[in-house]
């Protein structure tokens, strides 16, 4: 499946992009926001693309020069967006116009298997978004105590039923160990059952938890935001997509800090001036293209 981004046009309208502006896209996925910043900032224009996959780096590349972009224009990088500064350092991309940074997984990464994302199509446990690294969502459920496991299932998954789930889980993982999507969706679901008043799958939010997890994703979400500001020039935008609520709370929090919401309460220097009072959502037709656009939220603040 090709990938598609969410809120096209509402990026493209926050950061405004313009002959010879310059861009960081902190997870450039399959390079579709990438092509169309730059593409509306020619002449000149320049972007920074971060991906912690490097599979999604080489699907951007080829998606920016199959779009007409020159390769001078563009400078695509294998890492994790916690390490924003060193990166942009390096690229001598620095005081730059806007900054993106989108936290959904790609259509690519869930409709592939062997990345073990998805309960949808049976997989290795895997969901590195960096496969050349770290722990994954296998280690985490063979190694964590089911006090442990709970808690992470809880947390990042806001899942009631956590303590069910880890329960069967360790019961399972004694005589055998738990290494495919399949199984850890049947767990889930006989520890939890297919009711509810939710629509979703009863894995879901399982499957959320050890993402976030095996990613270390909230924890760089929480790093990055202010190394993104102190790149930002004068005027220079920061756009935030996020696709649930733990994740759109850190970003809605910071955005309060760094603008001095809260009056005399708050004793810090504003850095920011919120554009976007309330997220913005995809409207019905792109819902209907996209799906996955339907738990989408932009937040745009822009630097003083």
């Amino acid at each position: 499946m090709v990938h598609v981004a969410v809120l096209p046009q509402e990026v493209q309208s926050m950061l405004a992009p313009g002959p010879g502006s310059r861009f960081i896209d902190c997870t450039v996925g399959a390079g579709g926001h990438a092509l169309a910043l730059l593409t509306a900032s020619q002449p000149d224009g320049h972007l920074l693309g971060l991906d912690a996959d490097p599979v999604a780096l080489a699907r951007a590349h080829e998606r920016l020069v199959t779009g007409g972009i020159a390769t001078s224009q563009f400078h695509l990088c294998h890492g994790h967006f916690r390490d924003l500064t060193t990166l942009a350092e390096v690229a001598q991309l620095v005081q730059v116009d806007g900054i993106l940074i989108d936290l959904g997984v790609s259509s690519y990464q869930l409709d592939t298997p062997e990345r073990g994302f998805s309960f949808r199509a049976d997989g290795p446990l895997d969901m590195r978004l960096d496969p050349t690294r770290g722990p994954t969502a296998a280690d985490l459920i063979a190694e964590l105590s089911e006090q442990q496991l709970a808690d992470l299932i809880y947390r990042y998954g806001e899942e009631r039923g956590s303590r069910r789930i880890a329960r069967l889980i360790v019961e399972h993982r004694r005589h055998t160990p738990i290494t495919t999507t399949a199984t850890l969706a049947d767990l889930v679901t006989k520890a939890i059952g297919r009711g509810g008043r939710d629509r979703i799958h009863p894995a879901t939010r399982t499957f959320q938890a050890l993402r976030i997890a095996v990613n270390d994703e909230l924890e760089q979400l929480t790093s990055v935001l202010p190394q993104a500001v102190a790149l930002l020039r004068s005027g220079g935008r920061l756009a935030v997509i996020s696709f649930h609520s733990l994740e759109d709370r850190i970003v809605k929090q910071f955005f309060r800090d760094e603008s001095g919401y809260g009056g005399s309460m708050n004793e810090r220097t504003p850095h920011l001036r919120i554009i976007t009072r309330k997220p913005i959502i995809a409207g019905p037709d792109e819902c209907d293209v996209n799906p996955r656009a339907r738990s989408a939220k932009l937040r745009v603040a822009e630097k003083l």
